[in-house]
């Protein structure tokens, strides 16, 4: 842990503005902002509920952030269009240190990180159906949107810079559109994310940032076990930050690849696999990610 309580207060705000910027983007669980998700805007049996558990790492620079994660989707009828709301609980351990000034300083925290909560209404071409009648559903093109929300929940330390909580809520709005084609499904998303104030950063300083703009898109394959595997892409824009009012670091750009199997056990268990990469960035906030998960699907009339 990183305690600053016997430094000048000038002193840790410089300290804390570089390693805020060099180790940002190592919370993917927390900013969510450089997130890859295929099949936000898909059709599925209304009743039909899934729990997932898995383990994702994201390493950047000398920093590792290992996260375990639990999470539960339920299908539900929304005016007559499927819709899904999920349930996320993180856990983080992050591990790392920097050489500031030929010094070493380490960092290391753990615990419950902030939770989230995601609404996925389908607007148009995905009708709420039971299993039954789902059998026979054949998708051509899928509109919806969506709104997710973080709550600041988990834990968090004043006197450390790099806490695995943030301290903060985000709401995060989307719009998306998803395309058939033979066993094909393309899919175009974009998204914002607005977020509060940090005002207890580093013994009472206020820590802002602006908007993030975000759009990603998906190739997607079914196979006729109805496995699947996408190639994946974002890009996002913006979030200038600011340490009481005082800009810290300036907007970012970033281009993020990335790829996610999905395969079948059975029609209650699946295993998914994911892999996401930088491939550019303007403020060198780069990171790769690793994650598997188990998911248990019930309900509906399974």
């Amino acid at each position: 842990m990183i305690n600053f309580s016997c430094l000048t207060q000038g002193r840790a705000f410089a300290i804390g503005t570089w390693l805020f910027l060099t180790s940002g983007a190592l919370l993917p669980t927390l900013s969510h902002s450089q997130e890859i998700e295929a099949r936000t805007y898909s059709n599925a049996p209304v009743g039909i509920n899934f729990i997932s558990a898995g383990v994702a790492q994201a390493k950047a620079g000398n920093y590792t952030l290992t996260s375990e994660v639990m999470g539960l989707t339920h299908i539900f009828d929304a005016g007559g269009q499927s819709g899904k709301l999920t349930l996320v609980l993180p856990y983080g351990q992050l591990t790392g240190s920097s050489s500031i000034g030929g010094r070493t300083v380490n960092a290391s925290t753990e615990g419950l990180s902030d939770p989230l909560i995601k609404a996925a209404i389908n607007l148009y071409g995905a009708p709420a159906l039971t299993l039954d009648q789902f059998k026979s559903y054949q998708q051509d093109v899928i509109v919806g949107v969506s709104l997710a929300a973080s709550v600041p929940w988990g834990k968090y330390d004043d006197n450390q810079l790099i806490n695995v909580g943030a301290n903060r809520w985000f709401i995060q709005p989307g719009l998306g559109v998803s395309k058939a084609l033979g066993p094909w499904r393309f899919e175009l998303a974009g998204a914002g994310i607005f977020y509060t104030s940090n005002t207890d950063f580093m013994g009472g300083n206020s820590l802002s940032q602006n908007p993030v703009y975000s759009t990603q898109t998906h190739a997607i394959y079914y196979f006729q076990n109805t496995a699947w595997i996408s190639a994946d892409a974002t890009y996002f824009i913006g979030g200038q930050s600011y340490l009481n009012g005082n800009l810290i670091n300036g907007s970012q750009e970033n281009w993020r690849f990335g790829t996610t199997m999905s395969y079948p056990v059975n029609k209650h268990h699946s295993i998914r696999l994911s892999a996401s990469t930088g491939v550019y960035s303007r403020t060198n906030n780069s990171y790769d990610l690793y994650g598997i998960s188990w998911q248990y699907r019930f309900g509906g009339g399974l």
